[in-house]
C-alpha cells in the first residue's frame, strides 16, 4: 500500500480532536480503473465539514464528506462506502471513465 498520509493531515486531525471535535479518517482501500488517488490516500473530516487531505476529487469528496457527517450524526464508529461506474450517479461523481473506488471511514479519537 502506497503511503500518502501527509503529516499535515495528522496534525490537523490532532488539533481538531484537542478542540473536542469529532473526526473521521477516510482511507482509499481499493481502486479499479480510473481513479485520481491511489490506494492508501487519506483525508480527515470534522463535524463542521472541514477537511484536510484527499481521497479522490470533485463530487466524490463532497459525497465522502456527507457520509462522514452522517457517520458522526448517527454515532457510528466506521463504514465502508463504494463508488462505481455502474452507479446511476457515476457521471456526476467523476467516475465516467470507468473507475471504482472503495473508501473506509472510521472515527478517530
Amino acid at each position: 500500500m502506497k503511503k500518502s498520509f501527509d503529516e499535515k493531515i495528522l496534525n490537523e486531525a490532532k488539533n481538531w480532536i484537542l478542540e473536542n471535535k469529532n473526526v473521521i479518517l477516510a482511507t482509499v482501500i481499493e481502486t479499479w480503473g480510473s481513479s485520481p488517488r491511489a490506494t492508501g490516500s487519506r483525508m480527515v473530516v470534522n463535524d463542521n465539514g472541514d477537511f484536510s487531505g484527499s481521497v479522490s476529487g470533485g463530487c466524490v469528496e463532497s459525497a465522502v464528506i456527507k457520509e462522514c457527517l452522517q457517520l458522526i450524526k448517527n454515532k457510528k464508529a466506521f463504514k465502508k462506502i463504494e463508488f462505481k461506474v455502474s452507479d446511476k450517479n457515476a457521471w456526476d461523481l467523476g467516475l465516467a471513465c470507468g473507475g471504482e473506488i472503495s473508501i473506509f471511514l472510521e472515527q478517530i479519537k
